[in-house]
């Protein structure tokens, strides 16, 4: 299906934008006639957000474009963690090289569709993150380019280059946790809230509870956001609102919407335009994370 070449753009021009939107790393990507691989490292947002967002938004667009209906995918994306630095190398080389395993070109370098023309620094607006997947190869990027091609030749041997992801010697290491068998997502999910204090130390809150905690936190009344104001500091407290409601604490836009008497596009466009800020903007990013503890720590105190 990803064959045709305009449809091979389109999953990549999404596959851009979510993981941009959701701060995720992306290390290595491949994309096949039916199927792609990815390697990335998640920020803030778990991963089954930006999946989600990008199996949704293709099955979408290749249906419309199709004049289809039904399902694209066979089913949930399979995910694997890898926490150790050899595997990740071999990881790397395993999906960059799966059109050589899959006998559609020579050399990786020939295939358009995958984040190895990214680290050669053949593209000009790469999916992967060129600066920090080399830095794992070497101190400059010279050096590192060299060495990561290396890597990728040296693969080309490994008798496990053309195995399904399940089947390789390094996936299959050590027996996966029960969690991870069951519901890929969640094992990452539970993971990341270790690491990160996540859910786990926010509590359940309800929309009009939250509203007033951010405005106050915010140094606005709540009013002030309900208003048609169009102030610098009110139109980013709506942005802020809303962008930590709905990824942080999982509230309906329709809910937030309601409480400040606005409408739910509009919200949605505040959502949008925050999503953005924090992608690209640190002080943004940076804002919503005290915030995001402000929040928690305030409610818990009530408790």
């Amino acid at each position: 299906m990803f064959a045709a070449e305009h449809e091979a753009a389109e999953f990549t021009r999404i596959l851009k934008e979510v993981t941009e939107r959701d701060n995720e790393t992306v290390l290595a990507w491949c994309l096949l006639s039916n199927h792609y691989h990815l390697a990335v490292r998640s920020g803030e947002i778990t991963l089954d957000r930006p999946m989600r967002s990008l199996q949704q938004r293709v099955t979408r667009g290749v249906n419309a474009r199709q004049r289809v209906w039904g399902p694209l995918w066979q089913g949930r994306f399979k995910v694997k963690i890898v926490d150790s630095q050899r595997y990740l190398d071999s990881l790397l080389a395993y999906i960059h090289l799966n059109p050589v395993a899959a006998g559609i070109v020579d050399d990786p370098a020939d295939y358009m569709w995958s984040g190895h023309l990214d680290l050669l620094g053949k593209r000009r607006n790469p999916i992967v993150d060129v600066d920090e997947v080399l830095r794992v190869f070497g101190r400059n990027r010279r050096s590192a380019r060299a060495a990561y091609v290396r890597r990728i030749k040296g693969a080309v041997e490994e008798e496990w280059i053309g195995e399904e992801p399940g089947r390789l010697p390094w996936w299959r290491l050590g027996r996966p946790p029960k969690a991870e068998l069951e519901d890929p997502e969640d094992a990452l999910r539970k993971r990341r809230e270790k690491e990160q204090m996540g859910p786990e130390w926010r509590p359940e809150v309800d929309v009009d509870t939250f509203v007033s905690k951010v405005s106050e936190l915010l140094g606005l009344d709540e009013q002030d956001l309900r208003s048609s104001s169009r102030a610098v500091e009110v139109v980013e407290g709506r942005e802020i609102l809303m962008t930590l409601g709905v990824e942080r604490y999982r509230l309906r836009v329709k809910e937030l919407a309601k409480s400040v008497r606005k409408s739910p596009d509009g919200m949605s466009q505040a959502l949008a335009r925050g999503v953005k800020r924090r992608a690209q903007d640190a002080e943004f990013r940076n804002r919503l994370r005290d915030l995001d503890h402000a929040v928690a720590d305030g409610d818990r105190n009530r408790c």
